[in-house]
C-alpha cells in the first residue's frame, strides 16, 4: 500500500510531467507535435485525433517517461485538462496544432 506522502509526491511528478509535455508542445521541435497530439487526444479524441502508440518510439526517453506519467495522472483524476486548471494551454496547443478546428463553418457560408 502507498503512504500518502508517496501519493502526494507521485501527483506532484505527474503534474511536472504535465507541464514539461506542455512546454513541449507548444514549441516547435521535432518532437513537439507528438507531444501534442498525445495531448490533444487527451483534449477531444473525436476532433483533435488519437495517439498511436507507436509515436513513442520517435521521442527521446524523458519525454515518453513524461507521457507514461500523464497517463497516470488522467487514469487517476478522471478530468479533461481543462477542469485541471490546463483549460487555455490547451486551447493554445489546439490554435498551433488544428488551427483547421478553429475556424467558424459560417464563414465559409458567407462567402
Amino acid at each position: 500500500m502507498v503512504d500518502l506522502e508517496t501519493a502526494k509526491r507521485a501527483g506532484i511528478m505527474e503534474l511536472a510531467a504535465l507541464g514539461r509535455l506542455i512546454k513541449i508542445a507548444k514549441s516547435d521541435t521535432g518532437q513537439s507535435r507528438r507531444v501534442a497530439d498525445f495531448l490533444l487526444a487527451w483534449w477531444n479524441a473525436g476532433s483533435c485525433g488519437g495517439f498511436d502508440l507507436t509515436n513513442l518510439w520517435a521521442v527521446d526517453g524523458a519525454i515518453a517517461e513524461d507521457i507514461a506519467l500523464v497517463v497516470r495522472l488522467i487514469g487517476r483524476v478522471h478530468s479533461y485538462p481543462d477542469a485541471l486548471g490546463y483549460g487555455a494551454d490547451f486551447a493554445e496547443i489546439v490554435e498551433q496544432w488544428r488551427p483547421e478546428l478553429l475556424e467558424d463553418p459560417r464563414a465559409e457560408k458567407a462567402q
